[in-house]
């Protein structure tokens, strides 16, 4: 039996190595309960390289309470090291799973990204979906990094949950730029969940996602995104050849 290790660095990265149902029962939903601050990154190839190419987003990344592996890449790497990883947490499953929880709880979650449009009808789907959400305020995420109001005004509306849709980089460097400014809350950067949820993007079917085949099917239907792809191929080649 492989040895099962807590944390699993690969390129110098630590994923936390638990299962969604361990990550949620034992550590976010107690931590949220007690109004523990935490910051979450939902790391895939393309992060791993990017921290790889700056040291700044490196240190950024490297300080997530919890950065959870969010890419089939991750996962094949981590057993091309001799070191799995028990399974991929998607980060959409994760914030999905957490916006359910905050709705049974009472908790509440502020939408921070995307574009206005986008927003306005992600919250719209998400108020159909969990009708006793309380959603404690929203904002679109074409704003400077250093907005000031932006800060105050997610401050004041006390969220419990906050879900950052900046894309990467933006998103884990605004949380982590104005996290200690805040007293409480679960900061997550979800990239392009909102654009899912409000219907803008279609996630890969079931099968896909169940032969691993998210990111081709991603790449088919968003052709632009090919240099995102070539990334992941470079990434796999450096754990392969072991030259990190």
């Amino acid at each position: 039996m492989s040895k099962l290790y807590k944390y699993v660095s690969i390129m110098d990265i630590p994923f936390t190595n638990l299962t969604q149902e361990q990550l949620l029962e034992k550590h976010l939903y107690p931590r949220l309960q007690h109004q523990e601050k935490s910051y979450i990154v939902t790391a895939n190839p393309e992060i791993v390289m990017m921290a790889k190419e700056n040291n700044e987003y490196k240190h950024i990344v490297r300080q997530a309470d919890f950065i959870i592996p969010d890419g089939t890449g991750i996962v094949m790497a981590s057993k091309l090291i001799n070191q799995p990883i028990q399974e991929r947490v998607t980060g959409f499953d994760l914030m999905t799973h957490l916006i359910g929880y905050a709705e049974d709880q009472q908790l509440s979650c502020f939408f921070l990204g995307a574009s206005e449009e986008v927003n306005v009808k992600m919250v719209e789907r998400i108020k159909t979906l969990h009708p006793y959400l309380r959603i404690a305020g929203k904002h679109h995420g074409f704003f400077d990094l250093d907005d000031k109001n932006i800060v105050t005004e997610v401050q004041k509306s006390q969220p419990d949950l906050i879900f950052v849709a900046l894309g990467s980089p933006r998103q884990e460097q605004w949380i982590t730029k104005h996290y200690q400014q805040f007293t409480k809350g679960l900061f997550m950067g979800v990239g392009g969940s909102f654009d899912v949820i409000a219907g803008e993007v279609k996630r890969a079917p079931k099968l896909w996602i169940k032969l691993h085949l998210e990111w081709l099917y991603r790449t088919i239907k968003q052709p632009f995104r090919w240099k995102r792809i070539l990334k992941v191929f470079e990434f796999m080649l450096r754990i392969l050849v072991k030259r990190y």
